[in-house]
């Protein structure tokens, strides 16, 4: 089974940056597009940003110029570098590997984080 695991929520002041990892195992043997979805209370679930394996990024345009994401294709890993956090960007942060192939299956799949969360208030 493919495991995402998110790190780096917590509470920040408005202004402040945070910056999230989510670091993917499995008997993994590539992940197409690494992103970030937020969902706040009351409200649908959102990309906020992706990359592919290239290297190609994609973002919200409530974050841009203030978010960037990268990923280590080696390590599985991707990233998520928040500055000027604002209020709104308070949420559950979770982390999406779509089109995973794996070692001994057939067939690509996406997969989920458990979530981080991000407070941003004074």
């Amino acid at each position: 089974q493919v495991q995402l695991v998110e790190s780096g929520g917590g509470l920040v002041q408005p202004g402040g940056s945070l910056r999230l990892s989510c670091a993917a195992s499995g008997s993994i043997l590539s992940i197409d597009v690494m992103g970030w979805y937020r969902q706040a209370p009351g409200k649908q679930r959102e990309l906020v940003a992706d990359i592919t394996f290239g290297g190609n990024t994609n973002y919200a345009d409530s974050v841009k110029g203030r978010f960037t994401i990268s990923r280590d294709n080696a390590k599985n890993t991707v990233y998520l570098q928040m500055n000027s956090l604002k209020p709104e960007d308070t949420a559950v942060y979770y982390c999406n590997a779509e089109r995973v192939l794996k070692l001994g299956v057939t067939g690509l799949y996406d997969y989920w984080g458990q979530g981080t969360q991000v407070l941003v208030s004074s």
